[in-house]
């Protein structure tokens, strides 16, 4: 009788923590969700993470800039809460006069953030999106010297792909690549000088979207999380 009532005892114990156990709606891997809303305010907005340093190597090494622009029936919301939550805490974003334009800053990156808009009796509230984990350059290395009338293989390193990737050299504006680890960037990619050694930005973003649910068409919620290095081109005589 005793060992069946520990056995029964242990069974409920282990019901319960796994009743309690599951994660966070802000933790990694938590999915995205398109959240609930009043389906009448048009709202556009991004997470956007930046690093302070060259090829962050992790979260706390970004800082994290808050957009939103948030419309009804084609004129700009300027008052109500913005607020977007990350695993650090909740932001809340601030009005700053142009056209329904919001803005906050925060310090890290969580990468799963949720969005909540409440502007008198319209909402967009629990949208979230699960960004992308941040990603560190492989090769070229920082620093590193290279030809600028060859091409130049671009590693990096990442979890799960994003929904979209772009890449942008000094010779180049944004380009749209897939997220697949690796790309072949174009000779002449990269600004170089005749008679000296000339430093470049490599820079790289990853970002994941949702519809909001509960927005009117158009609306859109991103993360992006942004990397950088620098490779100097070395001298080309032929300019």
């Amino acid at each position: 009788m005793k060992t069946s009532f520990l056995a029964t005892t242990l069974v409920s114990t282990l019901g319960l923590f796994t009743a309690c156990g599951g994660g966070s709606d802000l933790d990694s891997g938590a999915g995205d969700s398109g959240g609930t809303g009043t389906n009448t305010l048009l709202v556009n907005g991004s997470v956007s993470a930046d690093p302070r340093l060259t090829n962050a190597r992790a979260a706390a090494e970004f800082d994290t800039e808050f957009s939103l622009r948030i419309m009804l029936n084609g004129v700009g919301v300027t008052t109500g809460t913005v607020t977007i939550t990350g695993n650090s805490g909740e932001f809340p974003l601030t009005y700053v006069g142009d056209n329904g334009q919001w803005e906050g800053r925060g310090l890290g990156y969580d990468e799963v953030y949720i969005l909540d808009v409440i502007s008198g009796e319209h909402e967009v509230t629990g949208v979230r999106v699960d960004g992308p984990d941040f990603h560190t350059f492989e090769e070229p290395l920082a620093g590193a010297t290279v030809d600028s009338t060859l091409p130049l293989k671009v590693t990096w390193d990442s979890g799960e792909s994003a929904d979209s990737t772009a890449i942008r050299a000094d010779n180049i504006d944004w380009v749209s690549i897939p997220d697949e680890q690796t790309y072949m960037l174009a000779a002449g990619s990269l600004d170089a000088n005749q008679d000296q050694a000339t430093t470049n930005e490599l820079r790289l973003v990853r970002t994941n979207r949702v519809i909001p649910a509960g927005g009117v068409g158009g609306s859109e919620f991103s993360v992006s999380i942004e990397n950088r290095i620098d490779v100097v081109a070395q001298p080309n005589p032929a300019l």
